[in-house]
């Protein structure tokens, strides 16, 4: 009797535990403050160090959750935090602790003028060194890369995926040739006068001109970038502070037009090495093959796959509910125990 006293007390004891880890921080405890003295709404310069000297970094941190901490990875390259802030309308709810960040040369962090910082490899490093800053480790660390974000977020999964916990992949592919097809294929299905009229202006090399700028927002980003109309404030900002000068030396002048140095980066081949899980989020009228999408979390070791039936590139927009309750399904799941790779 005695002994089957004790066996009910270590079961219900081990039922509390289990209860208690997966409840979310009291609302006092997701604000309770991290750092001593003036408080700066969460936003923390961080000391970063490259080649060629030392800079900072903008980071901003939304709540505290010591299990579930989520850094997002803004796309590009190049562009900044701002649009990923409708973020916030979500994390919070749930108790998830979010981290929003500017890479180096974005506007909100330092913008050094040496070439030689815009590589990929670079950026991975300086991904793991904001990781540390933050205290982020395998217990609790979360990456989410939208766009460039996600090309980012692959490499440093590739390298340093010992101090993951779950990796959201948010619209895109893992090659850039790829990508160049697809984006041929879309273009194909673009009226002929238009298509002419864009390329009138590329073979000269116009891509700034005020006419190519506006006919490409209004026949393609409106269509395959961001749906919503008019385009969110958050998006528009980002659109308004991104570093051109990095972005046309990474990704190339246009959409149409890659040419920097992501032209043939491709890590297709590679994506069996990820073995944390994983979740890949294609949509029907992104920029992104979705069934490319699709594929790839058949190619990770524990991968799902979330599909946007109404978004495009920016899906967390335009598309919000189904991205949003997606991606919040998949981070309970993966912090419960209870993720499993679909194959």
């Amino acid at each position: 009797m005695k002994k089957l006293l004790n066996l009910s007390l270590a079961v219900l004891a081990l039922c509390f535990c289990a209860c208690t880890q997966s409840e979310s921080p009291s609302v006092a405890e997701y604000f309770a403050p991290v750092d001593s003295g003036v408080q700066v709404a969460g936003i923390k310069m961080v000391t970063i160090e490259t080649p060629v000297g030392k800079f900072k970094v903008w980071t901003k941190r939304i709540g505290t959750n010591p299990r579930i901490k989520i850094l997002l990875l803004h796309g590009g390259p190049a562009m900044t935090h701002e649009y990923l802030e409708c973020f916030e309308s979500f994390f919070p709810k749930e108790g998830f602790e979010m981290i929003e960040y500017d890479q180096l040369g974005s506007y909100y962090s330092d913008q050094p003028r040496d070439s030689s910082l815009w590589t990929t490899p670079r950026f991975v490093e300086e991904v793991e060194q904001v990781r540390k800053a933050l205290n982020l480790d395998k217990s609790n660390f979360y990456l989410l890369g939208n766009s460039w974000g996600g090309i980012l977020a692959m490499q440093y999964a590739l390298k340093y995926q010992a101090n993951l916990k779950g990796l959201i992949i948010s619209n895109m592919m893992a090659s850039m040739p790829a990508y160049e097809k697809y984006n041929g294929i879309l273009r194909s299905k673009m009226r002929k006068s238009l298509v002419d009229s864009l390329k009138h202006f590329e073979d000269k090399g116009l891509y700034k001109d005020t006419t190519y700028q506006a006919m490409v927002i209004k026949e393609y980003y409106n269509q395959h970038l961001c749906r919503v109309s008019p385009w969110p404030d958050p998006v528009n900002r980002a659109f308004k502070h991104v570093n051109e000068e990095i972005y046309v030396m990474m990704q190339g002048p246009s959409e149409f037009k890659t040419g920097g140095r992501l032209i043939k980066w491709d890590i297709s081949k590679e994506l069996g090495k990820i073995t944390v899980p994983t979740l890949m989020i294609g949509a029907k009228y992104d920029t992104m093959d979705p069934n490319y999408m699709k594929w790839m979390s058949t190619q990770v070791q524990q991968g799902n796959y979330l599909y946007c039936p109404n978004g495009s590139h920016l899906s967390m927009w335009d598309d919000q509910q189904i991205y949003m309750d997606g991606v919040v399904k998949f981070i309970k799941n993966v912090d419960g125990g209870s993720f499993k790779g679909v194959k």
